[in-house]
């Protein structure tokens, strides 16, 4: 993937933990979204990875 593709799509996953965490933080996630939340974290570490190895 090109830098542009991976910065943008660590930036949508970055909003998107956020929005999760303030969730969670002010009334909870089920399982199923805290599920989700991990995957989506995951998913940050290995484009975060992309982008340190394509430079």
């Amino acid at each position: 993937m090109s830098q542009a593709v991976l910065e943008r799509r660590s930036e949508m996953l970055k909003k998107h933990i956020q929005q999760l965490l303030i969730r969670d933080n002010q009334h909870g996630i089920s399982r199923q979204q805290s599920l989700f939340l991990q995957q989506m974290i995951k998913e940050l570490h290995q484009t975060s990875h992309e982008m340190n190895g394509s430079k």
